[in-house]
């Protein structure tokens, strides 16, 4: 049995991704019918088990080790070498998965990391595998992988997990209906006969809910807006939880009709960074706000909120001028 994890698989190893779809697949959406799993909030992770050690990988090439001692650790304990894993690196923080946790580990020190993991440990949710035995086994369909994957997940203990899959739609649309409430995204689809490949060949479906906001300030014109700024009561204060996609022409028309310039003492700042709204931005520029009136408007968003904010752009549904905003609340998904 080989120790040695094959040529074609040294990291950075090139993920599968997902292509995001508005609704549930039908069966044949993807070819050998479709697997439903959940969609992990977390940061998508490589394990590599060898003879030499164990090793973690973004989907960027970066390595993780060091951010998971935990993870390395449990999989040097349980996982034979000569394996690739594919998979999410998750923390929990009480019955939810905390993104922000994770961020943090990000950036820590050597000698603030080990207080963080020993306050929220890491786990690791394994969804497919790459490499069995020093076996390069990418070209396997997709359920006679997940039965190896099954077989060398038998004797996993915390914080090493197999993440559920199910080809029972039903239970999926269960699942897609039950888990946000713990965090988790929404759904990926893979299809049954379908080999593991460096491209979008996955579906994913994504949670969103709707809900009132304060909006403060759009970005462009204020009778024509691009975009609008959205905000929320978070710790007692209005503040900036996000910015919405491109808005249309004819939606930033409409807007624009119900926006008023704003009064002294507005509560947004008239500039700010770009990765205060996008913190994976590369740019540095600053960005220019319209400040206007406070005004409710209702968006739609997945669960990705870091407890502060929302990490994706939210979608704007239609503005609500008949609402106070000084009665929008949190959501009370939102709250940790």
């Amino acid at each position: 049995m080989s120790e040695s994890i094959p040529r074609a698989l040294q990291p950075p190893v090139a993920v599968a991704l997902a292509k995001l779809v508005k609704r549930f697949p039908g069966p044949n959406a993807l070819p050998g019918g479709i697997w439903a799993e959940p969609k992990w909030d977390g940061y998508r992770t490589i394990v590599l088990s060898d003879s030499e050690g164990v090793t973690l990988w973004s989907r960027q090439g970066k390595e993780l080790s060091r951010i998971f001692p935990e993870l390395c650790a449990a999989v040097r304990a349980q996982v034979p070498p000569g394996v690739v894993l594919d998979g999410e690196a998750v923390i929990w923080n009480g019955d939810r998965l905390d993104f922000e946790a994770l961020q943090r580990r990000m950036v820590s020190s050597r000698t603030a990391l080990p207080a963080l993991v020993h306050e929220l440990p890491a786990s690791f949710a394994a969804f497919d595998v790459l490499a069995v035995a020093g076996q390069d086994i990418r070209g396997v369909p997709f359920t006679g992988r997940r039965q190896l994957l099954e077989e060398l997940a038998r004797c996993w203990a915390a914080p090493l997990n197999l993440s559920p899959t199910t080809a029972d739609m039903d239970l999926a649309k269960t699942w897609l209906k039950d888990l946000p409430a713990t965090g988790v995204e929404g759904l990926v689809f893979k299809g049954g006969s379908q080999p593991y490949d460096a491209a979008r060949s996955w579906l994913k479906l994504k949670t969103k809910s709707t809900f009132d906001t304060v909006c403060a300030a759009v970005i462009g014109p204020i009778t024509q807006p691009q975009a609008i700024i959205t905000g929320l009561p978070v710790g007692g204060q209005l503040r900036i939880v996000g910015r919405s996609t491109v808005l249309s022409t004819r939606a930033g028309r409409d807007l624009g009709r119900q926006l008023r310039p704003a009064l002294p003492g507005h509560p947004f700042p008239d500039e700010i960074t770009e990765t205060s709204l996008n913190r994976f931005s590369k740019d540095k520029d600053p960005v220019h706000l319209t400040l206007i009136e406070p005004i409710v408007v209702e968006i739609s968003a997945d669960v990705a909120w870091t407890g502060k904010s929302f990490r994706h752009p939210v979608g704007y549904v239609r503005v609500r001028p008949e609402l106070d905003p000084d009665e929008v609340e949190l959501p009370p998904h939102l709250k940790r």
